[in-house]
């Protein structure tokens, strides 16, 4: 039994009981080789998954492995994949705070949090494309070369990029956490965005990503 499956397994129970993931919405994938991935199937709740419901694909869409159909979103995860090298684990899910964000078509600043400065970088807002087709893939295509890990998918929902899968997981965890944050500011007449030297400041003192 693999060891990145159980850690695969864990994110995905995860994002159910955080509802950030209800009924059978959400995907989670993993490397498991430079041309295969694990990734959760289609039509199955999150929080439900055993380690034989996960479906082995390369990264031209082939089923390798598994009795289920692959996630309907497998082409925005095979995308990621071929494009960043360096991407381990993708996680696509529907963060309420987040993706009020994102059905309003509203960027999510990431200049008026540390943790948000240093963690999420840049948040693009890529737009519209009908969630399950090949369209989400190219529509998130452009942006990937930009070295965002963070995407928020107008009117759909979030897709996040890790080394492994903890870490694209925690990437959306800090992101639902800064939009709620943003969300509450507003009933205090709204957040105040850090000067771009407190933010240059923040970067060298912590690089990116290491606060």
């Amino acid at each position: 039994m693999s060891d990145v499956r159980l850690r695969l397994l864990r994110v995905a129970h995860r994002l159910y009981r955080r509802g950030l993931a209800v009924a059978w919405d959400g995907n989670v994938s993993v490397r498991a080789s430079e041309e295969t991935i694990w990734i959760t199937p289609a039509g199955r709740n999150k929080g439900e998954l055993r380690i034989e419901d996960l479906v082995l694909v390369d990264l031209e869409g082939r089923v390798l492995e598994g009795r289920w159909r692959p996630s309907s979103e497998l082409g925005m995860h095979m995308v990621c994949y071929r494009t960043r090298p360096e991407v381990g684990a993708v996680v696509h899910a529907h963060p309420p705070y987040a993706t009020a964000f994102a059905v309003a078509r509203q960027e999510i600043p990431t200049n008026v949090l540390p943790e948000m400065v240093v963690r999420l970088g840049s948040v693009p807002l890529v737009p519209y494309a009908t969630p399950g087709t090949w369209e989400v893939a190219e529509a998130l295509r452009p942006w990937l070369g930009r070295g965002s890990r963070v995407f928020l998918l107008a009117n759909h929902g979030v897709t996040t990029l890790g080394s492994t899968v903890e870490e694209a997981y925690y990437l959306l965890e800090k992101l639902e956490h800064a939009a709620r944050v943003l969300w509450l500011a507003r009933a205090l007449g709204g957040a105040v965005p850090l000067r771009q030297a407190e933010e240059l400041r923040l970067l060298q003192l912590y690089g990116r990503g290491d606060a």
